[in-house]
């Protein structure tokens, strides 16, 4: 083959190569919209900006998006890494903002995080209510340093009530197994939830990476005082099918933790798990909708 044939022969490959790729980009944008108007996928749980401790696949927003439209995910639910650390929340909860505006407006929704140990934390709920229009936080109680038992936390569980926010309270982010010997972190106790509850029962608490934290006995206790529970690290076969089981369907909802964890790991749960259509309904979308409205 001459060095004209190869050239000519290798551009028209590369040419119907993109052009199928533009025309499954294009059904998958119809497929999209098609989900969004008849219901979809939607993830409670995704994280986003960069974990300090090491690169994690699809880190940049842009990718993680398109990994998700990718899978038929309607909506994501997104906190932020640097929200675990940052001593300026004002300052990450805007960025926050900003990043799923720029990616994915109103299919993004930005929970962000207060920091119950710093003064003014007041002031940090505010804006993210009134500034930049959150429906609802995503709290990390044992990267802050403070107790579900604190009494900030109970003002801050009211506050959250009266504006009908969903309180997100991520009882892990990385398996303690895994952590840096310089950055060990404890499992948030969820327990002090169960008497908090009974003082706000319309409180819309939703708990994050919860599976190696709650025990079962206190997982059935915060289900009945209307707790709901993502299935990021739920673990064993059936693992969901169980865990609805214990709880019901009603409190059980699609969270990946993705890019922290595969995305597909979270699906695969879901498969597994063999769900009926009603279950399968409920836990990935039917409950995020009930929380949110």
């Amino acid at each position: 083959m001459t060095r004209r044939a190869f050239i000519q022969t290798t551009l028209a490959v590369a040419g119907s190569q993109l052009a199928g790729a533009v025309s499954a980009h294009a059904a998958g944008s119809a497929k999209q919209s098609k989900a969004a108007k008849t219901g979809g996928l939607i993830d409670t749980n995704i994280t986003l900006g960069h974990w300090p401790f090491r690169r994690l696949p699809l880190d940049d927003t842009a990718l993680l998006v398109a990994r998700l439209q990718r899978h038929d995910v309607t909506q994501a639910w997104a906190g932020s890494f640097e929200a675990l650390f940052a001593r300026d929340l004002a300052a990450a909860n805007a960025r926050l903002a900003e990043e799923c505006r720029r990616h994915g407006r109103g299919w993004l929704l930005p929970f962000g995080s207060v920091n119950l140990t710093l003064p003014d934390w007041e002031e940090d709920f505010r804006r993210c209510v009134e500034s930049h229009r959150m429906r609802g936080l995503r709290l990390h109680p044992n990267y802050h340093g403070y107790a579900l038992d604190d009494p900030a936390f109970a003002k801050l569980l009211a506050l959250a009530t009266e504006r009908r926010l969903v309180v997100q309270i991520a009882a892990d982010v990385e398996d303690e197994r895994t952590q840096s010997r310089f950055a060990q972190v404890p499992h948030v106790d969820a327990k002090p939830l169960l008497a908090l509850l009974k003082q706000q029962p319309a409180a819309r608490v939703v708990l994050l990476n919860w599976f190696r934290a709650v025990p079962a006995d206190l997982v059935k206790q915060l289900a009945a005082a209307g707790v709901g529970f993502d299935i990021a690290t739920v673990e064993g076969v059936g693992g969901v099918a169980k865990l609805i089981e214990q709880v019901s369907n009603r409190r059980v909802l699609f969270g990946s933790h993705a890019p922290f964890f595969y995305f597909e790991s979270a699906q695969l749960k879901l498969k597994e798990s063999a769900l009926n259509p009603e279950d399968g309904r409920a836990v990935c979308e039917v409950n995020a909708r009930r929380w949110l409205a």
